[in-house]
């Protein structure tokens, strides 16, 4: 069994707990559940730099990237370094996230949210919209292509936006589908945690021109998003060059400002 297995079967143990103890209806009732969305796709597009900063305290691979920051002020810092959007960590065994950070981040800015989970069940859709996320993730590698469907067509019928990723062209192709509205290609193997941005590169022309394209994952320096835009991609998604820093927010007020220099 590799990481992303266990990780999945971990998660679906605790959905069995979490569906207990708070009812798809106390989800429904939630404040946030009937909340406008901002639309993730459109804030890609419109954006000059495409960064998607990232919120999480550690991974499998690094078990303390950043434990002192408070979600609040890493996404008011975002918002005024001018990202495109946020992703936040939602799983906690692995990643030390919750959904509170996400109802937290949601209150401390405007910025479209992407939950980013391991997502394999509708419950979890529904989790996100009632905690204020404007998109979701969904990983091919862990999903058949009924099952991206039902849960794309889901988060479609919530108002959320969907970002499909995936590592190779084998996931690429049994997913793509209407129902999704970007697709990102990870750059991290995750049975390996092997990193390169030629994974991108490789797959950019494979992807519709449908779909916003987002690199994910090993991105750290502004020449790789530069040479990734030539390529196709309108989003970056950062997930650790920021969080590891004393001051995301700045950091990724440096890296835009030299990106666009």
């Amino acid at each position: 069994m590799n990481i992303l297995q266990k990780i999945v079967a971990d998660v679906q143990k605790d959905l069995v707990f979490k569906k207990q103890i708070t009812p798809i209806k106390t989800l429904e009732a939630m404040p946030m559940f009937t909340r406008q969305t901002n639309s993730f796709r459109e804030r890609i597009l419109g954006s000059t730099n495409g960064i998607i900063a990232e919120h999480k305290r550690r991974s499998p691979s690094k078990p303390n990237l950043n434990f002192s920051l408070r979600v609040t002020d890493v996404a008011r810092g975002y918002e005024k370094a001018g990202v495109s959007a946020m992703s936040v960590l939602t799983n906690q065994q692995y990643f030390g996230g919750s959904l509170e950070d996400l109802l937290l981040a949601r209150q401390a800015c405007n910025l479209p949210l992407l939950r980013k989970e391991f997502i394999v069940d509708g419950y979890q859709v529904i989790e996100a919209k009632a905690h204020g996320a404007d998109a979701i993730l969904l990983i091919a590698a862990c999903l058949d292509r009924d099952e991206i469907y039902h849960l794309s067509t889901l988060a479609h019928d919530l108002g959320l936006e969907v970002l499909l990723e995936v590592h190779n062209a084998e996931e690429l192709q049994k997913s793509i589908m209407p129902s999704l509205d970007l697709i990102g290609v990870n750059n991290r193997d995750l049975t390996t945690f092997a990193v390169s941005t030629k994974t991108s590169m490789k797959l950019a022309d494979d992807i519709p021109d449908d779909f916003v394209k987002i690199s994910e994952s090993g991105l750290s320096k502004p020449t790789s998003v530069l040479e990734l835009q030539s390529c196709g991609y309108h989003g970056f998604l950062m997930g650790e060059h920021f969080i590891k820093t004393d001051d995301p927010g700045e950091a990724a007020t440096t890296f835009i400002k030299e990106l666009l220099s």
